[in-house]
């Protein structure tokens, strides 16, 4: 992989800025508006989410409509990556609890998060943060170095996406193999609870302490992504609004 491509990853996996932004068939940004669009705080309401490319790889395709019974955004990937985001603004003390949803109906065969060859996801949710960049280990600052240099965007100071994984059990915090400021907490594992709603409510300072051992800084951007490029597989999700809420919540 290029360096450029390197830097656009870690970048874009954290949400930042500088990606290519997919649009619609007149060349306006997707505005998604069907799906959740007031759940989160930070924007004005007619702000729109962006569905955004990484270098090389064929998108997965994003669109608005319902599901069961909801607002959903459904994913569909074949052997394609992309997001969708939104850029936030929570600051620490308010951060409490996060509700969101996804339906799946299958898992990608072959895939392993652990594994940055078969690292692919049918439904992640993810949490990009500020922080205090002196912290960075020497790697992780040349990282982000590399990537402002190549994108003009800094990578976040961290990353915490919430994902379904095949394997590995729930609770299980995964590195990511290039940096360790991006790390998966498995909130679903297994086929058990394929081809339903799920949803969750979570408490995102103590999800975010379990899996960087401090506590968070201010909350920047809300992602999803579902991913099936490294298995060359095929898979869908819908997913549901996502909000977060004054108080902390239980977890399922």
């Amino acid at each position: 992989m290029s360096l450029a491509r390197i830097a656009g990853t870690l970048v874009l996996a954290g949400l930042g800025a500088c990606a290519t932004v997919d649009q619609g068939a007149d060349g306006a940004d997707v505005p998604l508006a069907k799906w959740a669009p007031h759940a989160l705080p930070g924007l004005p309401r007619e702000a729109s989410w962006q569905r955004q490319t990484f270098p090389g790889k064929e998108p997965t395709r994003y669109s608005s409509g319902e599901h069961g019974g909801r607002p959903a955004l459904l994913a569909e990937a074949n052997a394609s990556v992309s997001v969708v985001r939104k850029p936030v603004h929570v600051a620490p003390g308010d951060l409490a609890g996060l509700q969101f949803s996804w339906w799946v109906p299958e898992l990608i065969k072959g895939a392993d998060l652990a594994v940055r060859s078969q690292a692919d996801a049918s439904a992640r949710l993810i949490l990009a943060f500020d922080g205090d960049r002196s912290r960075f280990s020497a790697k992780d600052a040349a990282l982000s170095e590399l990537a402002k240099a190549l994108t003009g965007e800094e990578m976040p100071y961290a990353t915490l996406i919430y994902v379904w994984s095949n394997q590995h059990p729930v609770g299980s915090v995964i590195p990511s193999a290039r940096t360790s400021r991006i790390r998966k907490l498995v909130v679903e594992s297994g086929p058990v609870h394929l081809g339903r709603w799920i949803d969750y409510r979570r408490d995102v300072r103590a999800d975010f302490e379990q899996a960087f051992g401090e506590a968070p800084g201010p909350l920047t951007a809300v992602g999803l992504m579902t991913d099936a490029d490294n298995t060359r597989g095929a898979t869908r999700a819908w997913y549901g609004p996502i909000s977060f809420m004054p108080t902390i919540v239980a977890k399922p």
